[in-house]
């Protein structure tokens, strides 16, 4: 299986976090609300022009900014 990255997935793809290579303030936040390696995620929304995306990690939705979504890569599961 290969990575890929957030931005990649399709509504409903289920998929396992691998690697998160966002920086700074913006990594922390993310690691808050769950977003680290071997994490779960499940893609439910993408705005209309693509930004934000929505996620559904760990029991709650998460929107977060396509930049951040190209820098969290994942296997499908």
């Amino acid at each position: 299986m290969s990575e890929i990255t957030l931005d990649t997935l399709k509504p409903g793809d289920l998929a396992k976090i691998t690697k998160v290579r966002v920086k700074g303030h913006t990594r922390r936040k993310l690691f808050d609300m769950g977003m680290v390696a071997g994490s779960e995620i499940e893609l439910i929304r993408k705005a209309p022009l693509g930004d934000p995306i929505e996620f559904r990690i760990k029991g709650y939705n998460l929107s977060i900014r396509k930049d951040e979504a190209r820098q969290i890569f994942v296997h499908i599961i």
